[in-house]
């Protein structure tokens, strides 16, 4: 990840899966669905059901992962070792064993998802929020340990991610409590736009710079300018939400204007029935009518006598 392409492709990856949970979430919100589970549709049935239940997000998550796993051991001379061959051996690559370590947890994560939707008996949003979050939390550490020994531009840079990787957490964790609120959902698609955008905005500062000459450490102006630069990305990502929920909203009620009365009436919320509540649900309306049959005859009684 030491390199332009290490700070770009995850970051081009972090975008798609910010402006694919964006178009999501948004479409969840216009036509009722739920949050939680927004591909279940009555329309979902038949031949293509099985495909379209496919967890392409944790399939998306294992091959990313998978790639620049492959990609950080291939950029190191000689193989990647974990210590030298010197009397008293000493560790090797501290920075690039982060690198890989980070690319196992978007491994591992998406391997979770696609467990948790496709092989287990009953979706566990749970395990895949809780996954998520504790990669985030393993993720905060390694960035906070990666910038020793880093000073003015690239410790600015990664400052700035770090703040964001924190936020993001934070995000995460409240929604294991809330999954399904709509505003911390919008929250952490807009961090995740941050977070990806910066990191490409990263590859060009430190590695390939706009002007063909690196960025001066001792000069204030540079450090300055790494600020605003990401004030620009959080204006810009907020714009591309509003524009995102803009077009949904047009497409959804100009050219689909009966998705969301369909959706409505026939599956308002989109929710698993299967659970002990709606198991009760039926014996509840049993005990109503027994309550209205006994009130019935106690009043017929009162009229008789």
């Amino acid at each position: 990840m030491g390199t332009f392409i290490g700070h770009v492709y995850p970051g081009l990856f972090l975008v798609s899966y910010g402006l694919y949970q964006a178009i999501v979430v948004s479409k969840a919100v216009i036509v009722n669905e739920s949050l939680l589970d927004p591909s279940c549709s009555p329309k979902n049935k038949g031949r293509w059901a099985r495909l379209w239940g496919i967890s392409y997000r944790g399939l998306l998550k294992m091959v990313t992962g998978s790639t620049l796993i492959a990609y950080e051991i291939s950029c190191i001379k000689g193989g990647l070792r974990l210590m030298n061959k010197e009397v008293p051996p000493r560790f090797m690559h501290p920075k690039e064993w982060q690198h890989l370590t980070m690319f196992i947890l978007l491994t591992l994560n998406g391997c979770v998802d696609v467990v948790s939707k496709n092989l287990l008996p009953q979706r566990c949003v749970l395990l895949e929020k809780g996954t998520l979050v504790l990669a985030f939390y393993v993720l905060l550490m390694l960035l906070m340990s990666h910038v020793q020994g880093s000073a003015g531009i690239e410790l600015q840079t990664h400052s700035l991610l770090i703040l964001v990787v924190f936020l993001l957490m934070l995000v995460l964790t409240i929604e294991l409590w809330a999954p399904n609120t709509f505003h911390l959902s919008l929250i952490e698609n807009f961090l995740f736009l941050m977070m990806g955008s910066w990191l490409v905005q990263a590859g060009f500062i430190l590695y390939r710079p706009v002007t063909g000459y690196p960025w001066q450490d001792d000069d204030i102006s540079d450090i300055m300018f790494i600020t605003t630069f990401f004030c620009w990305h959080v204006m810009i990502n907020a714009l591309c939400l509003l524009g995102i929920y803009g077009v949904s909203s047009i497409w959804h009620r100009w050219y689909r204007p009966s998705l969301k009365l369909t959706r409505f009436k026939e599956n308002p919320y989109c929710m698993n029935t299967e659970g002990p509540v709606y198991k009760l649900l039926p014996e509840v309306e049993e005990s109503e009518k027994s309550d209205q049959a006994l009130l019935f005859s106690e009043s017929s009684l009162s009229d008789r006598a």
